[in-house]
C-alpha cells in the first residue's frame, strides 16, 4: 500500500499541529504541507499534489467550500485530489454545499482521532464518507 499524501488546511495553527501529530503517527500517511486559508490551499494542492486535502470549512478569505470547488475543478487536470471537509458545524446545508463543491467526505472536528485517520484512508481509496452524526 502506498503512502497517502495529505495537505492540512485550517486557519487555526494549533489545530493543524494537532492533526499533523495524529496523522504522522500513522505509517501510511504523510503530511506534505499546511495552509491557513483557501487560496493557499489551492496553490499548494497544485504544487504538492496531495492525495487528500483535509479542509476546514470556515476560514477568512477563500473558505473551504470555494477552495474545494477550485481544487476539484482545477486539480483534475494534473491529478485527482480528494477533499475531506472538517468542521465544528453539524449543519446539513454545509454537507450539501461541500458535496456540491466536490468534497469526498465530511467530518466533525470533535470526531475521535481514529475516525479522522479512517476517513482519510477511505477518501484516499476513492470512496465517500459523511460523519455518522
Amino acid at each position: 500500500m502506498s503512502t497517502v499524501r495529505v495537505l492540512l488546511v485550517d486557519d487555526q495553527p494549533l489545530l493543524r499541529t494537532g492533526f499533523r501529530l495524529i496523522l504522522e503517527a500513522e505509517s501510511d500517511i504523510a503530511v506534505v504541507g499546511e495552509a491557513g486559508e483557501g487560496a493557499t490551499a489551492v496553490d499548494l494542492t497544485r504544487s504538492l499534489m496531495p492525495d487528500v486535502v483535509l479542509m476546514d470549512i470556515r476560514m477568512p478569505g477563500v473558505d473551504g467550500i470555494e477552495a474545494t470547488r477550485r481544487i476539484v475543478r482545477e486539480g483534475a487536470a494534473t491529478h485527482d485530489p480528494r477533499v475531506l471537509i472538517l468542521t465544528t458545524f453539524d449543519l446539513d446545508e454545509y454537507v450539501i454545499e461541500a458535496v456540491r463543491a466536490g468534497a469526498s467526505g465530511f467530518l466533525l472536528k470533535d470526531s475521535p482521532p481514529e475516525d479522522l485517520v479512517t476517513a482519510i484512508r477511505i477518501v484516499a481509496a476513492g470512496d465517500a464518507i459523511v460523519a455518522p452524526s
